[in-house]
């Protein structure tokens, strides 16, 4: 167990740097991992920017999101978001919260995010909005109390993903590995979602979606293990993570001189 304990704990620092690197997360936002041992505990970084975020950065929790071991070091304030839906939800291995620029104009208008291409399908049919206020009154949107954390994990129910409205949004996956895709497919969707409206907006077209049999179909095809070893391999290469991907060697190209290429022109003469 301590070898499979530190392999885990090695992914997770991954996959914050991946998200990092692939725009889902900034300077904030944070991804977590149930603990391979015992579930119920879960692992989290210290509180720290999630594109540098190391082993020796991790520590564990147990559901009440409470540190194992007294902390040296300062904790993100909304772990409660991870410790209240591995509570509630046992299916789930691994949780990302985040605030992607992709994102963000959809929760702030609080229109949904829908599936509009084939990877996309792994956000669902229409992931489900939580609005805070709506129980909590005017807050600084920071998910930090327990009681706000379960109203966040009723509100996602069975959904792969939850949006939170002039927030962000919260990520859930069966594995790390399946997280990390969902979160990037998610942003990667959004994108060409507002880019389709703004299209659809000059030809008074319908709005985009797919229909439902092929959100189910192409969803289930974003969570085959092949699938999802291809991409994370991709991603963990663009953020140097170790990947046995190899780059392709690169060719030298001579340049000619211009004085030179005139020469040719006039004579005829190839070398």
């Amino acid at each position: 167990m301590p070898d499979k304990l530190q392999d885990v704990i090695e992914e997770l620092a991954l996959a914050n740097r991946i998200l990092g690197n692939e725009g889902v997360l900034d300077a904030f936002g944070h991804v977590s991992v149930r603990h391979p041992g015992d579930p119920g505990r879960y692992l989290l970084s210290r509180s720290r920017s999630p594109a540098l975020i190391e082993a020796g950065d991790i520590l564990e929790y147990t559901l009440d999101s409470e540190p194992v071991r007294p902390p040296t070091a300062h904790l993100y304030a909304e772990r409660v978001i991870h410790g209240c839906i591995y509570q509630a939800r046992p299916d789930v291995t691994a949780i990302c919260h985040h605030h992607a620029p992709a994102v963000m104009p959809f929760v702030i208008a609080g229109k949904p995010i829908v599936p509009v291409f084939h990877l996309g399908a792994a956000i669902g049919e229409e992931p489900p909005f939580w609005d805070q206020q709506d129980e909590f009154g005017d807050t600084n949107l920071l998910v930090v109390k327990p009681e706000e954390g379960a109203s966040l994990a009723r509100a996602l129910g069975d959904h792969p993903v939850v949006l939170m409205n002039r927030h962000g949004a919260t990520v859930v996956g069966a594995d790390l590995k399946e997280l990390v895709s969902r979160a990037i497919f998610m942003c990667q969707n959004a994108e060409y979602q507002l880019r389709a409206l703004m299209l659809r907006a000059f030809t008074l077209g319908a709005s985009p979606t797919l229909p439902r049999g092929e959100i189910e179909l192409a969803g289930a095809i974003s969570r085959l293990p092949n699938v999802v070893g291809r991409t994370w391999e991709y991603w963990s290469a663009r953020v140097g993570g170790g990947s046995s991907v190899a780059a392709a060697p690169s060719r030298r190209v001579k340049r000619v001189k211009p004085a030179r290429q005139a020469a040719r022109r006039k004579t005829g003469r190839r070398k």
